[in-house]
């Protein structure tokens, strides 16, 4: 476990990426090299001009909020032991992201995209494919996280290719790991940290995201931080209104032959108050097949990994956090 000393007030890029959502070449290179440098240097960076609408955030915090507000007959009615496909409600200290740790302090709720029971993917038994299920008591919750799910997942691939780019690849590079797309939006309450927290007990422990790319917002609580290698410290990553916190997964970083990194990240909620936070974890069509990109091997270089598809790689990662 790495120390717990406080974090330094080192900070991560903040990358406009207007020029992504533009026409203008130069300006998608521009973006591109900025995103080339936070992936190869730190894995984690801001993004602002990112388009989602402000309305639309605050109404997905206050959806999540009503929902962890209400009583754990309501919230289990939607227990995610419920699910074949890993939907719905995850009580408090459910998942142990640090190895040695004890359970993660947080409470969450996992939303996908809406495919139903008799699809050709979900009889197929593709991972984590099929319905969601809803809250009944909060007949608003599904509309507003369906909405954000298409603005949040819209936002992923305008990122993907923005990465294809940075790596010297067209941007229709990644079309294929593009198409019918799997994502997980995961609603995330964190207790405030106890004054008499168990040794190792945090919001969520240390631990690198599964799949390509994560879109993170965050509430006015902070709490987040992100291992700096080179100074062998914890950084804080603390919210910048209008901005999402982007991360590289261990997917796209086994793509890159780990030119692109996957960096350790945790959650202490030191704030004294409750705290919201919305990942939205990008993972890409299940059956595409992953292996090193040409433009990341250095002549005389071999792949690191093996060849693998997008759910096969998701199913390991799983096995690992949740045994």
């Amino acid at each position: 476990m790495k120390d717990d000393a406080p974090a330094s007030a080192l900070s991560l890029p903040l990358i406009d990426i207007a020029g992504l959502r533009g026409a203008d070449p130069a300006a998608r290179r521009a973006v591109a090299a900025q995103l080339r440098q936070a992936c190869e240097q730190r894995g984690f960076f801001y993004i602002r001009n990112h388009g989602i609408d402000q309305a639309l955030i605050d109404q997905v915090f206050a959806a999540s909020q009503r929902f962890f507000d209400l009583g754990m007959a309501d919230k289990l009615a939607v227990d995610k032991k419920l699910s074949p496909c890993n939907r719905g409600y995850e009580p408090l200290r459910a998942q142990t992201l640090e190895a040695g740790a004890p359970p993660d302090l947080k409470e969450s709720f996992y939303v996908g995209a809406e495919v139903a029971a008799d699809d050709p993917r979900v009889l197929a038994g593709r991972f984590n494919t099929g319905p969601n299920q809803w809250p009944a008591a909060l007949p608003d919750f599904q509309p507003v996280m369906q909405a954000y799910y298409r603005a949040a997942r819209a936002l992923g691939e305008t990122v993907v290719r923005g990465l294809a780019l940075s790596l010297d690849l067209p941007a229709s590079h990644f079309d294929g790991y593009l198409r019918d797309a799997a994502a997980t939006l995961r609603l995330l309450h964190y207790p405030p940290q106890p004054a008499q927290a168990r040794p190792g007990e945090k919001g969520c422990g240390e631990h690198t995201d599964f799949g390509g790319v994560t879109l993170l917002l965050q509430d006015e609580a902070g709490g987040l931080q992100v291992w700096d290698a080179q100074q062998r410290c914890w950084i804080d990553a603390p919210p910048v209104p209008g901005a999402f916190v982007v991360n590289i997964g261990d997917l796209f970083a086994r793509w890159t032959n780990d030119r692109y990194v996957s960096t350790l990240h945790r959650v202490i909620n030191r704030s004294g108050r409750e705290r919201f936070s919305v990942p939205f974890f990008f993972t890409g069509n299940l059956l595409h097949r992953v292996e090193c990109l040409p433009t990341c091997l250095a002549p005389g270089e071999t792949p690191r990994y093996p060849a693998v598809t997008v759910e096969q790689h998701q199913i390991e990662c799983y096995r690992r956090t949740y045994g």
